[in-house]
């Protein structure tokens, strides 16, 4: 009761004072020359709205021909394209404040340097934050910088602070209150924003490292990750001065807990790993598991994109590729041979037909030609020899259906051009010498 008690007379004496502080701005704001200050920056506000009006479409045209300058150069232009006018406001109010000071007295341009500060300090921040991609994480740093800034200028930041300090609840033997909240998650926003920023330019020099493999390549870029955010997560908390002795035990129990409730995504979150680790498939390799075919789109921490040829993408969770019998068409080496079967009748010279069909398959655009096809009869069939072709591709992302099909067709065209017939089952029947064929005539 008597914290309690402490703590309402505070807001109220901050409130007080704060409704004070509020009258006596107000209050000097009326007196002449702070009006005469509101209006010339009113002014230099309008002069830089209508350069900015004739500036932009110029400057959009100009932009238009640096078509071969680098992406991140344009993209600065485009920026400062949008706040042009942010722009020419702080250069032309700070022009007015340079020349109020050697004409008049300092007295007289003490708002438009709070202003030019403040508007300074404001562009600053929002170039600044432009490098933060992640909108959520952008907005809390913008903002919390804004105000902050804004009460430093003003010269509030004292009692801002102290009335968020006075706002605070104790949670076992650590007290929290609403100013160490409020530094807790713009630190945290900050800490995030550079982690992602560090994570983001190192990824990109990790994927072009040929000498990497593209499985390890995804598991440093996840290690990684996972480091700098959870490093920022715990930097933030330590700025703020929060024990984290509490937070490593009940981490531990919370561990445990999710252990037994979260089994198959840890389980998923195990496999992931050790897919990683022994490279058994990685980005771009062709797989069949049941009745999926297609190739590895991206490996995540809990499952593995899978894009088959009708454009269909498959997540299939990484604990069916380590328990599951998976093919891995590419596993070793990009080469995969394919086996198409037929027949043709038994008075065409197999000799002939094993030569045509080898051309026919090596006359195919994919077929590789360094390991030729090769062709082998297997059998005698009822109405036909049985014949196996065997030819080899490089690119199986491709597809399968389509080279088989195309190999077939070149097979009829060549048999077609050199009279080789494709037999199919026919059944003969023989009247035996004596036999009398019985009919049912038309009822009498």
């Amino acid at each position: 009761m008597e914290q309690e008690a402490v703590t309402t007379e505070a807001l109220t004496e901050l409130a007080l004072g704060s409704f004070a502080w509020v009258q006596a701005f107000v209050d000097n704001l009326l007196r002449p020359w702070n009006a005469y200050q509101l209006g010339i920056a009113l002014g230099v506000f309008v002069a830089a709205h209508l350069l900015a009006a004739l500036l932009k479409p110029r400057m959009h045209d100009w932009m238009r021909t640096r078509e071969g300058w680098p992406k991140w150069r344009m993209r600065i232009l485009v920026v400062l394209h949008r706040r042009l006018r942010m722009i020419l406001f702080v250069l032309l109010i700070w022009i007015v404040v340079f020349a109020m000071r050697e004409i008049t007295w300092p007295s007289r341009s003490y708002l438009l340097s709070i202003i030019a500060n403040l508007s300074t300090a404001w562009l600053f921040i929002v170039l600044a934050t432009r490098l933060i991609s992640n909108t959520l994480i952008r907005g809390i740093v913008r903002y919390g910088a804004w105000i902050w800034v804004t009460l430093s200028i003003t010269g509030l930041a004292d009692e801002a602070q102290s009335l968020l300090e006075s706002a605070a609840f104790d949670l076992g033997e650590s007290r929290f209150s609403l100013w160490i909240i409020l530094q807790a998650i713009v630190f945290l926003a900050v800490l995030l924003a550079i982690a992602r920023l560090i994570s983001s330019s190192t990824a990109a020099t990790i994927r072009k490292n040929e000498d990497i493999s593209p499985s390890m390549q995804v598991l440093a870029i996840k290690f990684l990750q996972v480091t700098l955010y959870g490093a920022a997560f715990f930097i933030a908390l330590r700025i703020v001065g929060f024990d984290l002795t509490g937070l490593a035990v009940l981490s531990g129990a919370i561990g445990i807990g999710i252990g037994f409730g979260l089994q198959k995504v840890v389980s998923n979150l195990v496999s992931g790993i050790i897919i990683l680790l022994d490279k058994s498939i990685k980005p771009g390799d062709v797989i069949s598991l049941g009745d999926t075919f297609g190739w590895i789109n991206s490996l995540g921490a809990r499952y593995v994109s899978v894009v088959t040829r009708d454009g269909r993408e498959y997540l299939i969770p990484n604990e069916d590729l380590i328990t599951g019998q998976v093919v891995n068409w590419s596993h070793s080496n990009e080469f995969v041979r394919l086996d198409i079967y037929f027949g043709t009748a038994y008075q065409d010279d197999p000799h002939q037909v094993r030569e045509l069909a080898i051309a026919a398959a090596k006359s195919v655009d994919r077929v590789l030609s360094f390991k030729p096809p090769v062709c082998h009869i297997v059998g005698f069939g009822d109405s036909s020899v049985d014949y196996i072709l065997r030819f080899w591709i490089r690119d199986p992302t491709g597809g399968l259906t389509n080279i088989r099909g195309n190999v077939y067709l070149a097979l009829w065209d060549a048999f077609q051009e050199h009279g080789i017939s494709i037999p199919f089952p026919q059944r003969e029947v023989k009247m035996l010498e004596g036999s009398v064929l019985a009919t049912n005539g038309p009822a009498d």
